[in-house]
Formats: C-alpha cells, sequence, structure tokens
C-alpha cells in the first residue's frame, strides 16, 4: 500500500485523507494541535466545492450546520444604515463555521485514518523510494509520499520548498476575527462600519447564541511574534483603540475571546506544487486569502484533484502530481484574483470609495445586473471542471494502521 504523510488536520488535509483512503491508499495525518481545532470564521462554499461535498457524502451533514446567514449591513457611525449586500457576497451558496466543519471531516476519517496531534515535522530527507520523516517527538517514520495541509505558513513548504519569503505576496491587509458575545442582538445577519483603511464587523453565530467579531486594516509589514496572542491582540487594539459605533465593546470582547486569531492578508504563489515525493494542498501550495471567500472552497476540491490524479496515475506520484498543476492552476488564478479585486470593496481606501461603494448597493436591487456580484463569485467557485475521478476502477482500501 502506497503511504502518504499528511500534515495539517484542518480542512484540507481530512479531506485528502478521505479521498486516499476510498482509493486504497494509507494516510496518515499529523497535528501540532492536541485535538481538532474547535471555533474559528464562518467559511463557505460556492460552486465545484458544493459537488465535491456530495461525491464525499457530507452535505447533508454541512448543511444541517449552516449558519444560515442573512444579508449584511454597512452601517454609518451612528448605526445607520448605509447600504445592504445580499447573503450570497458573504455567505456564497453554504457557510458553516469552521470548527463545526472541522468536526464533521474528522468524524468522517477517523476510523479509518491515522491521526497523530500534539507533534509536527522537523525534517523531511526524500530519495528515489520514499521519504524519511523525523517528527518533534522524536517519532522517525517513513512514507511513500508527504502533503502539507498546513496552511498559509506551512511547515512542509519551508522544509521541502525552501523560505516562505519567496512565495509569499501580501496584499498590504491584516484581519483578526475572534468570538464575542451578541450583544447587539443579531439575527442571522452581521453590521459591518468602514473608515478609510479599516473594516470592523460583527455577525451572530451559532443560531444567534454568540458573535463573531472581525478587524480588518491596511498596513505594511508588521514585525510580531505568530505564537504571541497578547502582542496580536495589542496591534489590532492599537489600530482600532479611536474608532466609535461599536468598536469599542467589540475590543472588549477581543480581550477576552478564546479563539483569537490574527495574520497577514497574503497570497501565496507557486509554478509547481510539488517537489519530487512531496506536494502541497489547500492554503499551503495556493492560499487566495480570506479576502476571496475561495479558501475552503479551494481546499477541498484541491484534496479531491490531488487524490483523484493519484488515483488516476496508479500511484505514480510524478504523473499525478504533473496532472495536478495543471488541473489547479486557472482555478487558482481566479481565486487570487477575486481577492484583489475584492479587497478594495471591503476595506475602501477612501471616503469618496466608501461612498461610491455604499450608493452602488443601494441601487443594485433596481440595476438590470442586480445579481452581478452572486454571478461572478459563482463563476469563479465554478472555474473548475471536475473529473468523476471515483468512477475509475478501485485500489483495495487500504485498512486502518
Amino acid at each position: 500500500m502506497t503511504t502518504v504523510l499528511i500534515s495539517g488536520a484542518s480542512v484540507a488535509g481530512p479531506a485528502l485523507a478521505y479521498w486516499l483512503q476510498r482509493y486504497g491508499f494509507t494516510p496518515t495525518v499529523v497535528e501540532r494541535a492536541p485535538a481538532p481545532r474547535p471555533g474559528g470564521y464562518a467559511v463557505d462554499f460556492r460552486g465545484a466545492s458544493m459537488k465535491v461535498l456530495e461525491r464525499m457524502g457530507i452535505l447533508d451533514a454541512v448543511e444541517a450546520k449552516a449558519t444560515r446567514m442573512g444579508a449584511m449591513t454597512y452601517v454609518k457611525e451612528s448605526g445607520k444604515v448605509a447600504a445592504t449586500t445580499s447573503s450570497e457576497a458573504f455567505s456564497g451558496e453554504l457557510e458553516i463555521l469552521r470548527g463545526d466543519l472541522v468536526d464533521i471531516l474528522y468524524t468522517l476519517t477517523k476510523e479509518t485514518t491515522e491521526y497523530l496531534f500534539d507533534d509536527s515535522i522537523v525534517s523531511l530527507d526524500q530519495d528515489a523510494d520514499g521519504v524519511d520523516v523525523v517528527f518533534e517527538s522524536g517519532l522517525r517514520r517513513r512514507f511513500d509520499l508527504v502533503v502539507g495541509a498546513d496552511g498559509l505558513h506551512s511547515n512542509v513548504r519551508r522544509l521541502a520548498f525552501g523560505a516562505e519569503s519567496s512565495y509569499i505576496h501580501d496584499l498590504g491587509y491584516y484581519a483578526s476575527v475572534c468570538t464575542v458575545e451578541n450583544h447587539l442582538g443579531l439575527d442571522h445577519t452581521g453590521q459591518i462600519f468602514n473608515v478609510p483603511g479599516k473594516t470592523v464587523g460583527t455577525y451572530s453565530a451559532r443560531d444567534n447564541t454568540e458573535a463573531k467579531a472581525l478587524f480588518y486594516f491596511t498596513s505594511s509589514d508588521l514585525t510580531y511574534d505568530r505564537r504571541n496572542v497578547p502582542s496580536q491582540k495589542a496591534i489590532v487594539e492599537e489600530q482600532f483603540k479611536d474608532l466609535g459605533w461599536e468598536v469599542p465593546t467589540l475590543l472588549e470582547g477581543m480581550r477576552t475571546a478564546p479563539d483569537f486569531y490574527f495574520d497577514s492578508i497574503s497570497q501565496i504563489k507557486l509554478d509547481s506544487y510539488s517537489r519530487g515525493r512531496i506536494a502541497l494542498v489547500g492554503d499551503a501550495g495556493y492560499c487566495a486569502s480570506p479576502l476571496s471567500g475561495m479558501g475552503t472552497s479551494l481546499a477541498v476540491v484541491g484534496a479531491y484533484v490531488l487524490a483523484g490524479e493519484l488515483h488516476a496515475a496508479g500511484g505514480d506520484h510524478e504523473q499525478a502530481f504533473a496532472a495536478y498543476d495543471v488541473r489547479m492552476k486557472d482555478f487558482v488564478v481566479a481565486c487570487q484574483k477575486q481577492a484583489v479585486d475584492g479587497a478594495m470593496w471591503f476595506i475602501p481606501a477612501s471616503k469618496w470609495f466608501m461612498k461610491l461603494r455604499n450608493l452602488t448597493f443601494r441601487m443594485m436591487p433596481y440595476l438590470p445586473w442586480r445579481n452581478m456580484i452572486r454571478d461572478m463569485s459563482l463563476k469563479v467557485g465554478n472555474a473548475i471542471e471536475l473529473t468523476m475521478y471515483e468512477d475509475l476502477p478501485q485500489r483495495p482500501v487500504a485498512p486502518r494502521r
């Protein structure tokens, strides 16, 4: 059996493990966290990714946990409505909290996939026949293939492809998301407040029992420790401390939030998503950034295509990885372009453009192209044709190690 080590147990990793096991490969997933990560912000699906969920047999489970968000409202400092956008603009065809999706994927794969929690990869040494892996715990194992599904700051990419600085492209923004109280009593909706270069908002979650606070701002490169949460919270505090509306209350909630997230808004651009026997999937290989609205779709589609090409090639990784590059390229380009195009609307750089955006959104329902935002997002979501890999002859299903 072909053994595959996958680094990362968020979305792309378990999705890849599901398909690999189904095709007869033997997957192992290593995750730095001690258990599947709960919490997190809302993520959504569009286009081809909906088909992948259906083919995995989890579409109903995801729909059962859907946020069912309605329209989002842009407000002035006084709280008065400035404009409203359709639910599709923020929530896609189907939206779910990231932690709920992680739980669904882990439940789907835990009986057929070996999981190594509270551990990470220290070194990778590949030769013509396999990859020798040393883990932080001291464990040493050999695998036929290794896949990095470990996010924007991928450890596997660093070890196999080189320094992150060679592949990361910052878009000039930073983002923070955390769980707070639903103090506005929002009912499956959200509110967003802008000043030039800054966006802050909140939307209800878990049937209105809580809310998510989001903070986006324009900035040149910041130097900070990615493991030092207090210092990251201090950055957000400094950026938003002088704003009105509900910002002081949201900052107060952020200070004690249990699931604080902070990072640059960046993209990963590679000529190829593999080096020898080591490949990348999801944000590790082609992060489009949260501004694209396509990160989770890219993760599940990328996992489907990578596993499918390995299956189609009978385990020949050179053939499979080359086909994977070709099939994903245009889809990745479209998703990354959507992030760049959308940034100017979500984080306006000037008061003039804020007014133009708000006017556009107010007029949209009365214009012939009123469905433009939905249609454009669906076009990007469907910018890849999915092969029915599961219809190919099956390899023997691998037993759990």
